[in-house]
């Protein structure tokens, strides 16, 4: 077990609203993007580029090309790892530069993401969706990663008679924390019949359940908690960490990674003696809105098939019982695959949010994927 061994210290992060209404102005690479994070968190830390010794990249070409803009020296670096950008990767990099800190293969570790998205075009369907245009698969209507979230969806729906209205609560909440967030992309209100009235995009998901395309980047700074008593911010704890694989894809795994979820729920909770009564808010990505759904019943925070009851009633609002993706998730502030969850539970244990959690102990994330990924992050002793 990880706890208390590693601290995130840095913390860089694009406006991504700003950078959304701004498209045309300019053409942002994913390196630029991520250097400038990078930038903002080392300031943020009080660090210098020359402290960091290791050095995790995601969705950025080339981590050579990356360090040589960064003008980083010859054998500076004693660790570095390049990651695809897939939403389930941001919690393999984070928790990868975590174990390189505390088994000391380095001592400053930088986790560095950056996409340009939006600006590029990108539209995650048909043959750009990852392989997902395959004639055999596209026959079905498997032509896009959401294709996939509606039909595991849909068996949820099946199975537990959930209703048609069950998946709201989440985008209208993560709406109003994103409209308090400065950074978020889409801060106007949505309404019950805003969410409803919105078009299907593969049936039962509608507009609203699924993420953003936008540019920006976040970069966090990982090292000892020797070394951050000594530095400009209070440090974020990681006070566990598990993960678990499912070797299948999304449309050939018959529980769409249940079984994977659980191991890991397990293994952290056992891990560091916390439940999740323990925790004060969290951040579960939400690429698309199901995920969530999946994730609350996985970590044990409800019962199967209850999840869409208990995210009613504004249990998962500002001053509920678990205040949920209060940055404004994936489907408000922004699809930084990950990065951006982790960042506001950051700055939810540091007391540093706009939608700040009074007296935030605990902050759980989880990434309900292939590679389900699980950390809790814990405010300074």
């Amino acid at each position: 077990m990880i706890r208390r061994k590693v601290a995130i210290v840095g913390l860089g992060s694009s406006d991504f609203g700003d950078m959304y209404r701004r498209r045309n102005e300019h053409r942002w690479s994913p390196e630029d993007l991520g250097a400038a994070a990078l930038r903002d968190a080392l300031a943020d830390a009080g660090l210098h580029k020359s402290d960091i010794d290791g050095l995790c990249v995601m969705r950025l070409p080339s981590y050579q090309r990356f360090g040589s803009m960064l003008g980083l020296a010859p054998g500076q670096l004693r660790h570095v790892s390049q990651y695809p950008g897939d939403t389930q990767m941001a919690g393999v990099a984070l928790q990868t530069a975590a174990m390189v800190v505390a088994t000391g293969m380095a001592e400053t570790v930088a986790c560095v993401y950056g996409n340009n998205d939006r600006s590029s075009g990108a539209t995650y369907q048909g043959s750009d969706a990852w392989g997902m245009g395959q004639p055999c698969e596209a026959i079905y209507g498997m032509t896009s990663p959401g294709a996939s979230a509606a039909l595991a969806y849909s068996n949820y729906v099946t199975d537990y008679d959930v209703p048609d209205d069950a998946l709201a609560p989440l985008a209208i909440g993560n709406r109003k924390f994103a409209a308090n967030n400065p950074i978020a992309v889409m801060r106007d209100e949505l309404t019950y019949d805003g969410y409803m009235s919105a078009r299907y995009i593969a049936e039962p998901l509608r507009l609203f359940d699924y993420c953003l395309v936008n540019d920006g980047a976040v970069a966090v700074i990982l090292t000892t908690p020797e070394r951050a008593a000594d530095l400009r911010q209070p440090p974020a704890g990681i006070e566990a960490m598990a993960a678990a694989a499912t070797l299948a894809g999304p449309r050939q795994t018959p529980d769409d990674s249940r079984a994977a979820a659980i191991d890991a729920a397990d293994r952290l909770w056992a891990g560091c003696g916390l439940t999740p009564a323990d925790m004060d808010v969290a951040s579960f990505c939400d690429t698309f809105a199901p995920m969530v759904l999946f994730s609350l019943e996985a970590f044990d925070y409800c019962k199967p098939g209850t999840a869409w009851e208990f995210v009613r009633d504004g249990r998962i609002d500002a001053g509920g019982e678990l205040p949920l993706n209060t940055s404004g998730g994936h489907r408000s502030e922004g699809n930084m695959q990950g990065w951006n969850h982790i960042a506001e539970l950051v700055r939810q244990v540091r007391g540093q949010s706009p939608n700040q959690v009074p007296d935030c102990q605990f902050a759980h994330y989880v990434c309900y994927s292939s590679i389900v990924t699980s950390m809790i992050f814990a405010q300074a002793a």
